[in-house]
Parts: C-alpha cells; sequence; structure tokens
C-alpha cells in the first residue's frame, strides 16, 4: 500500500468481475457477503469445513489485517443482474491481462450509486446465494468478525450465475488395492458394477473410468442409485460402493491413501499415478443443480465432490479488516 501497489478506493464499491478461458466466460459481481446472512442461512453451505485450515485462514487474516483470498459464491440467474453486468461489461475496463496460465481477467469498478442500489436489489430478489468455493474462507472470516472488537459486516466474494459456473470432475486415485491382487480387486470391483474394457465415449453420471496399471476399464452401476439426492452423487456412489468397501478408504477425508486430482489435470495424470501402482477413477462432474438442492436443503456434500474452473484470481481484490 505505502508503495501505490495496492491503492485503496476513497469511498464503498462494487466491481463487475469476468473470466474467459477458450469459449467458457463468467462475469460476476465483487463485493462482501454479509455474515449476517452467512450464519442465517441466505449464504447456503453444501461443504463441511476442516478446523486446521480455517484455523491457518484466521492466522492469516488476523495477521494481514485483511482477506485478499476472496469466496467464491454463486446466485440464481436474475434477468435484471444480467442486465447490470451486460451494460458495464460495455465499457472499458480497469483491469484487463492474460495470466500464464492462459485465463484472461477483467475488473470494473461500480462506483454510480444508483447501480450500486440496483445490484443490491436484484440480489435481494434473486434469493439465497451459494457457497460454490471457498468454504474455509468463508468460515475464518465469520470466526475473525465474531472475535473482532469491531465486528466485520462481510466477507470478500464474487458471486456468478449458476449457469456460467463451471464444474469439472474432482477424480481420486487410491495408493493401492488394500492387499488384494489385481484379479481379485476386479472380481471385487465386478460385485456391484458392470465391467467393460477401454474407456467409456463420453462421461454420464453413475458410470467411472478406472485405470489400473496400463489398461482403462468403464464401470457402470448395477441396479437403481438410491434416492437421496447425495447418496446419488457419483462421489458418493464411488466411495460408498467400492472405495470403502473395497479399498477399505474409511474416512476420505483424513486418509493418506487417497489423492484427489482436478479435472482440469485430464486423464494423464491418472494414468500416471496409476502407473506407479494403486488404481485412479475419472468421475462425471456433479451438476450445478445437485449443487444448489443440496444446499437448499441444508444438506453436506461427500469431501471433494466439486472443481471449479477457472479459478479467480487471488490478490486481485483484498478488504482490510480491523483485528482485535
Amino acid at each position: 500500500m505505502d508503495e501505490r501497489v495496492l491503492q485503496r478506493d476513497e469511498q464503498p464499491r462494487l466491481y463487475v468481475y469476468e473470466l474467459r478461458v477458450n469459449e467458457h466466460r463468467q462475469c460476476g459481481f465483487v463485493g462482501l457477503a454479509a455474515i449476517d446472512d452467512y450464519e442465517n442461512g441466505i449464504v447456503r453451505k453444501h461443504e463441511l469445513t476442516r478446523p486446521d485450515k480455517e484455523d491457518d485462514r484466521v492466522r492469516h487474516m488476523e495477521l494481514l489485517g485483511a482477506q485478499s483470498g476472496t469466496v467464491f459464491l454463486a446466485h440464481r440467474d436474475s434477468a435484471s443482474l444480467s442486465e447490470i453486468t451486460q451494460s458495464i461489461v460495455e465499457t472499458t475496463p480497469d483491469v484487463d491481462f492474460v495470466a500464464e496460465d492462459g485465463v484472461a481477467h477483467r475488473v470494473w469498478t461500480v462506483s454510480d450509486s444508483k447501480t450500486i442500489d440496483a445490484i443490491v436489489r436484484g440480489f435481494d430478489e434473486a434469493g439465497p446465494i451459494y457457497v460454490a468455493d471457498g468454504h474455509h474462507r468463508s468460515a475464518a472470516a465469520a470466526r475473525v468478525s465474531q472475535s473482532a472488537s469491531d465486528p466485520e459486516p462481510g466477507f470478500l466474494s464474487v458471486s456468478f450465475p449458476a449457469s456460467e459456473v463451471r464444474i469439472l470432475a474432482y477424480n481420486r486415485y487410491v495408493k493401492d488395492l488394500n492387499d488384494l491382487s489385481s484379479d481379485e480387486f476386479l472380481s471385487r470391483v465386478g460385485e456391484r458394477f458392470d465391467v467393460q474394457p477401454g474407456r467409456a465415449a463420453s462421461t454420464r453420471p453413475r458410470q467411472f473410468e478406472m485405470r489400473l496399471g496400463t489398461q482403462w476399464h468403464t464401470l457402470q452401476l448395477r441396479g437403481a442409485a438410491p434416492s437421496s439426492r447425495i447418496e446419488g452423487l457419483d462421489v458418493a456412489l464411488l466411495q460408498n460402493l467400492l472405495l470403502k468397501p473395497v479399498l477399505g478408504i474409511d474416512d476420505p477425508r483424513t486418509s493418506d491413501r487417497i489423492a484427489f486430482i482436478g479435472g482440469i489435470r485430464g486423464y494423464e495424470a491418472l494414468e500416471s499415478r496409476a502407473a506407479s501402482g494403486g488404481v485412479a477413477f475419472a468421475l462425471h462432474p456433479t451438476s450445478m443443480e445437485d449443487l444448489l438442492a443440496i444446499a437448499d436443503e441444508g444438506g453436506v456434500m461427500p469431501p471433494k465432490s466439486t472443481w471449479f474452473e477457472p479459478k479467480l484470481r487471488d490478490g486481485l481484490f483484498t478488504h482490510l479488516i480491523e483485528t482485535s
């Protein structure tokens, strides 16, 4: 701040933030999500957090006196908010660059009070907003606010229309076969899944691609899936029908035998892991529809259910806070 690398707006502002990569585009609003709304379920969650990760985020904010990590939210599509966004992005952005990973970032500052009021009204009318990525950041921000002598009103966030959010698969790799031979393992898998050689022509729900050694196999769930929306998620089916009973992964949150691989890394990452032993699984992505519905029900999704892409640029926005 002393060197003017970071410059603080003199008055409260909102921002429009656009990310582009290849043919994908998402454009949302940056501001503060109210901590009261977070605690009262208007900002809705779908994942549990780990205390150690929360503690890390709390220390980070308290030492900096700032939030530099933006929470990724989503809201149901709104015609009024879309109209405002379109009018703003037709003007010249204040920030415009392409990062080294090929993702383009553009930012517009919204300083007109009437436009700011219209955006706030648009969110009031849109209903709940949802934590997509950033459960530890939002939980830590709420804790920092509770402990501060002058509680913070909100946490730094950006909310995108749900239809623009892109979820990729969050794939799995298990380091060993739980003392089973390859043949024994395939036999056990075949008890609940139809197993075919090779990869699938395309991904779809309740179908898994499995890399064992140097070979791909396609697994199709045999029989009906559970009626529960949570238990019917692909990540839950794989965990409950294969990873736990066959491979002995009782708790994927704490097991050191399982690794999670973002879908952006492609099939090559799974092939590389499986070449050294163990087994890798490619999943169909969790849908945004399921995420919103589970959050509305107050449900909790299994760990590592979603991989959002592209990622927000950390430090592009910073919110100064007062800590006790």
